[in-house]
């Protein structure tokens, strides 16, 4: 409910017989609801107009409005009474109806006035008209209520009226509308003849011009307000109409008509600042580019103009840079949204939102994109909806837009035009004007703003997740004996960079090394040092460093790079021969292992060890045996840490969704992915790496010692041929021997005690390995026609799938790979 204020009578109002000093006034007051279609004829007659006018529906329907509505009578009582309140009635044409059946009346009206009602002698009566503007025959939905509610008898045989500033239309829930949210429902009931499209066009334009019950405030302020007091007399009226019509057309305006045209003027500005502010509060409310596309198009839409669509360079929507230099014909300009009042669909097929096209020079388009300024066609003519219609290849626009006055309005930022808006008005609402150009102007500078905001931010977003996508490794699905799946998710804090990261790692003899990390704080800072970081964990893991002393060199590499960062790391290198993990940890999260014999997940227990960064602590490795099949999840904190819980709640949760079933490693992922990563509160970056642990078969493997002697090299031969046989593999005979000859004549050359040892493993790939005691690794050279050495290198570089080197406790590996034929 809502309440009157009580206040003195406003200064110059005289009061009128029998009253007394103002009270306040508390209460609801029905609503009689009319609408009006274009003929003047009423259309709908609601059961408070029932009661107000004490005329029956059945009478009222098919009626002309002017003989049924009392917009058109006047009030007893002395011409110098005021308007009531601080403000008087904003009613465009005059309080009489009939200037608003012509079809010009395009803002709200209001006043008040006597009628004589059979049975009831006169009613003074409220009265408010809101237009309806589009494709239907409604025109003119009118609201109107007995004024005698605002009153109230005492026993000294006086009256009390309500003095306060506004009196608008909202809800009352015993009225014909039950709320604002029934709206919607409710007018489609209280209109039947009315279609779906036709009421969804009222229900906007109601909401957005008022609502039906009497609101009493001092504070509100509403687009208009009934004029209470002595009407203006058919003089005034006719003067205000003749300065609206000067004003209008550009001309002078006499001396006599001042004072109106000075009032009409004072009206359009105020109202065009409260739409201003309106949009401004409207738009921009995210820096999502693409609801604020949508918010732009739709704030001027249906108060402003009937249909907006926004073109925007190709740049812009592509979230790429600042776009450069002066559009041409030759700019593509993306439609990225469409709204309007038409019905629903008229729109959607002719001019479909997302697509790309070029203006020519002779447009008003390409004008407005390379003037930067707006172009405002007071109406299209049929030779110019022609000209527009053939840049839209068998499409037929004419209809749409021919008879309708066009606004171009250009989005600007730091003097570059980034799009523009086509504003178009149905031809039953007045022409866009130069206050219309003004308006426009400024409302495409807010927007134009706005959609910079959302586009440099975007374009940074895009810089982020470029740069994290290139610090992130792509690790191949699969490595000798296990399958790997991976995860990343970035932060919702400021940017989308941060300082977690994975990796994999190749190493001598069919193992994989399994790393996840995480660098303390977030932002480019952070991505940098986990970049540093990554890069040094991958060389020293090619060095075949075990994971103790790898950590504790990443540790000295960090004191070295400064003191300001501290990162998390836990490194595991996966034996699939020998069916062993062997890991360390330096402060990160344990790991978590599910078995497959009885999927049943456990967190290996191992020593935490503290952060790389901290300097001078010592760090220890475990090793853990595993069987084919289990697998091995290794994550960052981001993923089982939430504000408010123990850590010790996600890691729980962490092991019941890791052994959840999953048809594949990816679904593995997903499923803890939906476990963890999406409960609230989430803040931090999340990696996540998963290995599933095939091993390699006993007999996978073939191993042979060889003595310190180049008779030796025969013998290999012939060994790796039989092997490759027994394999089927007899197509990789021939270039398998002679690598493998090159390489144990190099071994058995440079060896110094121990006996050189060969080794071929069948995996995903043929891998061949060969180890001797000599600790300098072998380098491709170029050999000359005359040179005796330095070809062997040569050929195996040429044959391999990949081949390389690298150092062992006791000496060097040197290893190539040969692909698998298909079978």
């Amino acid at each position: 409910m809502d309440h009157g204020t009580q206040r003195d009578a406003p200064p110059g109002r005289r009061a009128g017989p029998g009253a007394v000093p103002a009270d306040p006034v508390a209460g609801r007051v029905p609503l009689a609801v009319v609408v009006v279609d274009r003929d003047g004829l009423v259309s709908h007659w609601s059961r408070g107009a029932r009661r107000l006018f004490a005329l029956p529906k059945e009478e009222a329907i098919g009626r002309p409005a002017p003989d049924l509505l009392p917009v058109s009578g006047v009030l007893p009582g002395d011409e110098d009474v005021t308007g009531y309140g601080s403000y008087e009635a904003y009613d465009g044409l005059g309080p009489g109806l009939e200037s608003s059946l012509d079809g010009h009346l395009s803002y709200p009206a209001a006043g008040r006035a006597r009628l004589t009602v059979p049975g009831n002698d006169r009613v003074d009566v409220l009265w408010w008209a809101y237009p309806l503007v589009g494709p239907g025959r409604e025109r003119l939905l009118v609201l109107a209520a007995d004024a005698d509610g605002l009153r109230r008898d005492y026993a000294d045989g006086g009256t009390r009226e309500a003095t306060v500033e506004r009196i608008a239309p909202g809800f009352a829930l015993h009225t014909d509308f039950p709320g604002a949210e029934e709206l919607a429902r409710r007018l489609p009931e209280i209109l039947p003849s009315m279609s779906v499209g036709e009421s969804a066009r009222i229900v906007a334009q109601v909401l957005e011009l008022g609502y039906p019950i009497l609101e009493f405030s001092q504070n509100d302020r509403v687009p208009v307000t009934p004029d209470w007091g002595v009407p203006r007399r058919a003089e005034r009226r006719a003067r205000r109409e003749r300065a609206a019509r000067a004003l209008a057309a550009g001309e002078p305006v006499p001396d006599e008509l001042r004072d109106e045209a000075e009032d009409l003027e004072y009206a359009a500005v105020r109202e065009r600042l409260e739409f201003l502010n309106e949009v401004s509060g409207r738009i921009g409310t995210s820096l999502d580019l693409s609801r604020t596309i949508v918010e732009v198009s739709k704030a001027v839409v249906p108060r402003f103009t009937d249909v907006a669509g926004t073109y925007l360079r190709e740049q812009v929507v592509a979230g790429e840079g600042f776009p450069g230099g002066v559009p041409d014909t030759t700019t593509m300009w993306h439609r990225v949204a469409l709204e309007h009042t038409d019905e629903p669909g008229r729109w959607d097929d002719v001019v479909p939102v997302g697509e790309a096209m070029p203006f020519p020079a002779h447009t008003p388009f390409f004008q407005c994109m390379t003037s930067g300024e707006p172009v405002l066609v007071p109406r299209i003519t049929e030779e110019m909806g022609h000209a527009i219609a053939s840049q839209f290849e068998k499409r037929d626009i004419r209809p749409l837009i021919t008879g309708r006055s066009m606004l171009l309005v250009p989005l600007k930022a730091r003097d570059v035009v980034l799009g523009f808006m086509i504003l178009l008005r149905h031809p039953e609402r007045p022409v866009f004007n130069d206050m219309d150009r003004v308006t426009g102007a400024e409302l495409a500078a807010r927007a134009g703003l706005v959609l910079d905001n959302a586009r440099m931010y975007t374009y940074q977003e895009n810089v982020a997740e470029t740069l994290q996508d290139s610090m992130l490794p792509h690790i191949p699905p699969r490595m000798a004996g296990c399958d790997i799946a991976t995860r990343y998710l970035p932060g919702t804090l400021l940017g989308r960079v941060g300082g977690d990261w994975f990796d994999s790692v190749k190493l001598p003899g069919a193992r994989t090394a399994l790393v996840v990390g995480d660098v303390m704080g977030h932002g480019l800072n952070s991505a940098a040092m986990m970049g540093q970081l990554r890069t040094a964990v991958q060389t020293m893991a090619g060095l075949d460093l075990p994971p103790a002393q790898l950590l504790r060199n990443l540790d000295d590499l960090a004191q070295r790079l400064g003191d300001t960062h501290l990162a998390t790391c836990l490194y595991a290198v996966y034996d699939p021969i020998a069916g062993e993990l062997h890991l360390a940890n330096a402060g990160h999260i344990p790991p978590v292992l599910v078995r497959a014999e009885d999927g049943a997940s456990e967190l290996i227990d191992l020593p935490t060890g503290a952060p790389i960064g901290v300097g001078g602590v010592p760090f220890e490795a475990v090793r853990v045996p595993v069987a084919p099949g289990d697998r091995l999840v290794m994550c960052t904190d981001g993923l089982v840490e939430m504000r408010g819980e123990d850590i010790g709640v996600g890691l729980a949760t962490l092991c019941e969704s890791a052994a959840h079933p999953a048809a594949s490693m990816d679904d593995a992922c997903d499923t803890i992915i939906r476990a963890l990563g999406t409960r609230g509160g989430r803040k931090d970056d999340v990696a996540l790496l998963m290995a599933r642990l095939t091993g390699i078969e006993s007999d996978a493997v073939a191993e042979w010692r060889l003595a310190r002697d180049p008779a030796e090299v025969g013998r290999a031969r012939a060994a790796v041929r039989e092997q490759l046989h027994d394999w089927s593999l007899p197509k990789l005979a021939g270039p398998a021997e002679l690598m493998v000859s090159e390489l144990v004549t190099n071994a058995v050359r440079h060896a110094h005690a121990r006996p050189v040892e060969l080794r071929l493993v069948r995996a995903d790939t043929l891998l061949c390995e060969v180890d001797d005691d000599d600790h300098e690794l072998p380098t491709l050279r170029s050999a000359g026609p005359d040179d005796e050495n330095g070809r062997g290198l040569r050929v195996v570089s040429a044959l391999a799938r990949e081949w390389g080197a690298s150092r062992t406790k006791a000496g060097k590996t040197v290893w190539f790979e040969l692909t698998l034929p298909r079978r």
